[in-house]
């Protein structure tokens, strides 16, 4: 299983609620294109953090990385819904980093 990790802080004026249904709607749709298999959304709590991820965390678990790919095309790609679904986060968020972790050990 791939783990890709997803950190940001929130656009000045957005609430968290407004976010979190913004990235439930969009994974919501790369789950049901099955290019993901499960995600989860967490928000930092009493401020605690070993390394700066930003307030919320986003992971999102692939079978491998050819589904990842998969669902990079999808947010890639001009048509709608992903296009509105996509924007509709990246609107909400700032300051994003990202990570790619892997099972271990695994067969790789």
């Amino acid at each position: 299983m791939d783990i890709y990790h997803i950190g940001c802080d929130l656009a000045p004026g957005t609430d968290g609620r407004e976010f979190a249904a913004a990235v439930e709607a969009w994974l919501g749709h790369l789950r049901g294109e099955g290019v993901i298999e499960r995600y989860r959304i967490t928000r930092r709590k009493l401020g605690l953090s070993g390394i700066d991820m930003g307030e919320f965390h986003i992971t999102i678990e692939t079978r491998d990385l050819a589904q990842l790919d998969a669902a990079f095309r999808i947010a890639a790609r001009d048509g709608e819904p992903a296009r509105s679904l996509h924007a509709a986060v990246q609107a909400r968020a700032r300051n994003t980093r990202f990570a790619l972790y892997r099972d271990f050990p695994d067969d790789a």
